[in-house]
């Protein structure tokens, strides 16, 4: 019987900081400017995810941050379709691609080639791949509606769904990124938040552990914003992860119950 899909909403925000002023952002006579949905700039989008979202997939897993809407499917391990020598560990293929609607502009769904090796890097050191010799996991990642924070739900759904896959991890994997505004770090940038960024930092973790698997930076930061910037997505990645445990253990409960 196939499993049932389990929700789990809640929030993911990081510890609430001590800045009290908030400078405006997109227009300087606005000094009482607030993001486009309402959020304040260190407050995290709702997060909803739900496991056993594809019955044809060993494992699957579907996000919804905001706007942002995700479903991964996980496939193997299988024997790989390439002819290779023998080796003691296994491979991983990561697929991001994007539907023709997910975008404003309609028809331009297409593969990220640049997310696919992104995700791949990010998810790589969080697998044990010795567990699968000679096999392959197949993890397509498809990204129904782009609204911002796009690459970091992905990562964080695709760890997921590879849980709910049974393949071994050292520990779930969470991603969440921040865009500079000057002095200002919005975290979690919605995509009209994106277009108007000075830069962004993602960090990708396994909490657990204290270990970063990926780290990306784009635009000029100085090193006290950097550090800045770190310790939000830090923290928030310590709470996503804690919501992604939970729908792993209310899907594991559902199944037992069955």
């Amino acid at each position: 019987m196939a499993k049932k899909a389990t929700p789990a909403t809640s929030t993911y925000s990081p510890s609430p900081t001590t800045h009290k002023t908030r400078p405006p952002i997109f227009r300087s006579d606005d000094v009482d400017w607030v993001r486009p949905d309402g959020r304040s700039f260190h407050q995290c989008r709702p997060a909803f995810f739900r496991t056993g979202a594809v019955n044809a997939a060993s494992g699957s897993a579907y996000a919804e941050f905001g706007n942002t809407k995700v479903i991964v499917s996980v496939f193997g391990p299988r024997e790989s379709k390439k002819a290779m020598m023998y080796s003691d560990i296994g491979r991983l293929n990561c697929s991001v691609s994007y539907t023709t609607f997910s975008t404003p502009v309609r028809g331009q769904g297409s593969e990220n080639k640049e997310f696919s090796s992104m995700l791949h890097k990010a998810l790589e050191g969080a697998i044990i791949l010795e567990t699968f010799p000679k096999t392959t996991v197949d993890v397509f990642a498809l990204v129904l509606e782009s609204g911002g924070s796009d690459l970091p739900v992905v990562i964080s759904c695709a760890s997921l769904a590879l849980a709910d896959a049974g393949i071994m991890l050292y520990d779930l994997v969470a991603s969440v990124s921040v865009s500079c505004f000057g002095k200002n770090l919005l975290i979690d940038p919605a995509l009209e938040e994106e277009n108007y960024q000075d830069g962004s930092l993602m960090i990708t973790c396994m909490p657990s552990r204290y270990e970063v698997t990926q780290l990306t930076i784009t635009g000029e930061w100085s090193t006290a914003k950097i550090n800045e910037g770190m310790q939000l997505c830090l923290d928030a990645s310590c709470k996503l992860v804690t919501i992604m445990r939970s729908c792993l253990k209310e899907s594991a409960a559902t199944v037992s119950e069955e």
